[in-house]
């Protein structure tokens, strides 16, 4: 899955942030990194998006749902990501990733 996302789709985004619920789950994202589980995540070496392969220390823990809106830090929605693919995937959603790959305008059809 390779991310190409816009500013546009970033900018009309409303987050509405709970500082509580952040700071708290970035605490557990902290204890998790400290986890077997996710050490053999790491040790794996791929990139959940992009698929290709990197050294441990190269790789993220990116919160499917982000933390932002309203994820947590669990096995389930966290995945090793490269730093461009986390840098590029910001706070979306996978529903608006996908959205915004398709929101491409279609190809003109020729008249024949």
């Amino acid at each position: 899955m390779v991310l190409e996302t816009e500013e546009t789709m970033t900018d009309w985004i409303e987050i509405d942030r709970d500082e509580k619920h952040i700071a708290h789950e970035k605490a557990k994202a902290k204890e998790l990194r400290k986890s077997g589980w996710w050490k053999q995540q790491l040790a794996v070496g791929l990139c959940h998006y992009c698929g290709q392969k990197f050294p441990p220390e190269e790789l993220t823990m990116d919160h499917i749902v982000p933390i932002v809106r309203g994820g947590k830090s669990k096995k389930g929605n966290v995945v090793p990501a490269c730093k461009e693919c986390n840098n590029k995937k910001k706070y979306l959603t996978p529903v608006e990733i996908l959205m915004n790959q398709t929101d491409s305008p279609e190809p003109e059809k020729s008249e024949s």
